[in-house]
């Protein structure tokens, strides 16, 4: 599957992710965690408990691109938690930590996959920000799981998180919705 992206290897979505779209749309968009608008995409299977109403007012001006980068890097749904090991998502976009399942699998290759995808997806359909699901250890943008599994966090981001803040795509979460839309005031309109 993928390799370790590093400061000098940019994500190609021509060769990263065969299934982006393959045109750039004129209008700024917002990249969003597909959980987070309705999609039963989570680890466990499970609904999102809400979608926010801001979320709702920026679909209903279809405004927002949905993605889930753990599917679109190949995992399953549901599949077994993951948390990253050893580091954040900036380190394992640099080959220094590890995405590994509670079962003990390194599901590192489908998490830099899903990443790329999400790099490409939001530059071909030329999205200003993102508002991703906290905690996640692909989406999360302030913290994320220490890789324990025992519910205690570190700092920093996830996989795609940290790829798209690297590639000047501002990231939110769904817990920074207010900052998200003095953002969007300031960055979303042309």
């Amino acid at each position: 599957m993928g390799s370790p992206i590093t400061p000098n290897r940019p994500a190609d979505p021509q060769n990263d992710c065969p299934s982006a779209v393959s045109h750039r749309s004129r209008q700024r968009v917002i990249l969003v965690s597909a959980c987070l608008v309705g999609a039963r995409v989570r680890y466990d299977g499970r609904l999102f408990r809400e979608v926010p109403p801001a979320l709702v007012r920026w679909q209903a001006g279809d405004l927002l691109v949905p993605v889930c980068p753990e599917v679109a890097g190949g995992c399953p749904v549901p599949r077994p938690p993951a948390e990253i090991s050893g580091g954040t998502g900036a380190d394992v976009l640099a080959g220094e930590a590890r995405v590994i399942n509670n079962r003990g699998k390194d599901v590192t290759a489908a998490f830099l996959d899903g990443a790329r995808c999400a790099l490409a997806l939001a530059r071909e359909k030329g999205a200003v920000m993102a508002i991703l699901k906290a905690n996640s250890p692909s989406c999360g943008n302030r913290n994320i799981y220490n890789g324990t599994f025992s519910g205690a966090k570190r700092a920093g981001a996830g996989v795609a998180a940290a790829l798209l803040e690297r590639h000047g795509i501002r990231v939110f979460s769904e817990k920074d919705l207010e900052a998200a839309w003095r953002y969007w005031q300031d960055h979303g309109q042309d």
